[in-house]
């Protein structure tokens, strides 16, 4: 496995393994590694032939009263388990070799990044689109796979492909959850035993959504109720419950009627840690469901 840091050897890699008939896998990180993003690697190795890893946690992402110093940098770790799990090449860059002195240019997002995360996290999905951009452009033609975890984002990088074109085949993977349910998160290791506990109060919300749903339940406002109550149950704070769109990620207004298949998604924070889970009705079972962490 080879370690860059510098954009022209990412690029330069990404060629050779074209040139030698490779198709390109890429799963982008910003590190702090669980099993959640091994299965993302998992993945991008099953749809290609040579895997590359970013390890970068983007600042521009970041609002000013937000965790990029405090969150967690364990590389040596990182780096460890991409070697175990067969990646070819693991890109960590400094912040200085993404934003080069004086850069201005940013990537405009739209409708799908104005809501839930969008409205809580002003500037967010601007960062994100941005730093995953400048990465596509190193890597090339791809399949670049992200974890639905982040639904949002997952729509909003979608978005982004199509809208300008670029020539990357985009990978949503299903949530992968701890054996109680909780979504595998890089914060979680942030929570405390008694605040561990609460965070189920999400799946809970999202569970009873998903079993209201399968009963024939239809209203929006009703299923948002019933993941508000579990919730505000455990959560010191709440950025939203929504249920939206599965494509835009729009929310409906509580009178609304949802078709088929909708968006629950719950941003809450337990003491200092912010932590987001969704579950697609229609689509995915609940989160406490045994066949969601099989």
């Amino acid at each position: 496995m080879d370690i860059v840091d510098s954009p022209a050897e990412l690029c330069a890699a990404c060629e050779r393994a074209r040139r030698a008939g490779k198709r390109v896998g890429f799963v982008p990180t910003m590190g702090a590694l669980h099993d959640g993003h091994l299965a993302l690697v998992d993945e991008a190795r099953r749809r290609a032939d040579f895997v590359v890893v970013s390890i970068f946690v983007n600042p521009t992402q970041f609002g000013p009263s937000e965790d990029f110093s405090r969150y967690p940098r364990t590389f040596e770790a990182d780096r460890a388990r991409c070697e175990a799990s067969g990646v070819d090449v693991v890109f960590a860059p400094a912040p200085a070799a993404m934003y080069v002195a004086g850069d201005e240019t940013r990537v405009h997002v739209g409708e799908t990044a104005a809501h839930l995360c969008g409205a809580t996290r002003p500037g967010h999905f601007e960062g994100v689109c941005t730093v995953v951009a400048k990465l596509f452009a190193l890597v090339g033609p791809s399949v670049a796979v992200f974890g639905r975890k982040d639904y949002q984002q997952f729509r909003v990088l979608s978005r982004m492909v199509e809208d300008l074109m670029l020539p990357v085949e985009v990978v949503g993977l299903a949530t992968v959850r701890e054996p109680d349910g909780l979504a595998m998160s890089s914060r979680n290791r942030y929570l405390s035993e008694r605040d561990r506990a609460r965070a189920l109060g999400l799946a809970r919300g999202l569970t009873r959504a998903v079993e209201r749903f399968d009963a024939g339940e239809r209203s929006a406002g009703k299923l948002r109720a019933v993941v508000l109550a579990e919730v505000e149950a455990i959560a010191d704070a709440i950025d939203y419950v929504a249920v939206a769109d599965a494509e835009r990620v729009v929310p409906f207004a509580d009178e609304a009627q949802i078709g088929e298949r909708a968006v629950v998604a719950v941003a809450a924070r337990l003491g200092a840690t912010r932590l987001i889970d969704n579950v697609v009705l229609g689509e995915e079972r609940g989160p406490l469901d045994e066949g969601a962490r099989a």
